[in-house]
């Protein structure tokens, strides 16, 4: 198999044929040997029925479905499990990565690279709070990490086999695969392309979704938060020991004797913010320790068209 293509799927009926569509007409145009495989993340809607038609009328597409909603990163686990291509392409399903540029992925990924991936010069659809969040997430990413984390860039690239078997070895419950392939390194490039809007549907991603995703990022790449959490408690008991010194001046060279009533409230305040931040920053850390020590299995499989020896 010379390539797989890796599509997550989660609620796109409305998508589906059109992107089965374009797929098939790039495809045919193509001399590789592929197969496409899309993971159902649990969708509420007629996605897996159309999966199933879809793969009944195509051998070169197969489906593979979760028992729940495991998530967009271990959707993309899955089918990188399963693949079987010597390259491997990662895409979304709601088209806004067209099937159409994977011809010059694979072309530069013969060139000698291990991992291509897609740049986004532009974003249409998207409102300019998410782009700016955006924007600041990956740029705030890449100053606190020591891994080159590839500014402005999704989970759309071709990959090698060698990157696959390396992605393999690195079992983490909270996964960030584009901060992953980073972190294996190799030979990488990357091409750029316009980002079209979403063809129909609503976006799987919701603002909740994409902070916890930039939470596994941070929390995957970077102890920085740990450290900045360490400072900040010398930082405070810094201020409180001058606070100190400053109200034993006061009471026997000065002879203040005010109460002090609201001081005291703004520093204890302060003090339990600080602390209470700290011991949340901690705890990120610790409930990631504490997912992979049990082991459980990423996904777990309902239904497959898939046989893998």
């Amino acid at each position: 198999m010379d390539l797989s293509i890796i599509i997550p799927i989660y609620n796109e009926e409305t998508n589906l044929p059109a992107l089965y569509a374009r797929l098939a007409a790039m495809l045919d145009a193509q001399p590789w040997q592929a197969e496409v495989i899309l993971v159902n993340d649990g969708s509420h809607d007629r996605s897996l029925t159309i999966m199933r038609e879809l793969a009944a009328r195509d051998p070169r597409l197969h489906y593979i479905t979760f028992s729940r909603n495991f998530g967009h990163q271990i959707a993309i686990t899955a089918g990188l499990d399963l693949s079987s291509g010597a390259a491997v392409v990662v895409m979304d399903g709601d088209l806004q990565d067209p099937p159409e540029l994977l011809p010059e992925l694979y072309a530069k990924l013969q060139e000698g690279y291990e991992v291509v991936y897609a740049k986004r010069r532009t974003r249409q659809g998207e409102s300019m709070i998410k782009l700016f969040t955006a924007k600041m997430f990956y740029r705030i990413l890449a100053s606190i990490t020591s891994v080159n984390i590839p500014l402005d860039t999704g989970d759309f690239r071709i990959v090698s086999r060698k990157v696959v078997n390396a992605l393999k070895q690195m079992p983490e419950q909270n996964k960030f695969i584009r901060g992953q392939i980073a972190w294996i390194g190799y030979r990488q490039t990357f091409l750029e392309f316009d980002r079209s809007e979403r063809a129909g549907g609503e976006p799987g991603y919701t603002y909740s979704k994409l902070i916890r995703l930039a939470l596994d990022g941070i929390t995957s790449f970077s102890d920085l938060p740990l450290r900045v959490a360490t400072v900040g408690g010398f930082v405070v008991s810094g201020i409180a020991f001058l606070v100190m010194l400053y109200a034993m001046y006061a009471r026997f060279f000065m002879n203040n004797y005010g109460t002090g009533w609201p001081s005291i409230m703004v520093s204890v305040l302060f003090l339990g913010g600080v602390q209470l931040m700290a011991v949340g920053i901690i705890g990120e850390y610790m409930a990631r320790l504490g997912a992979n020590a049990r082991q459980r299995p990423l996904y777990i499989i309902e239904e497959t068209d898939l046989r893998r020896e």
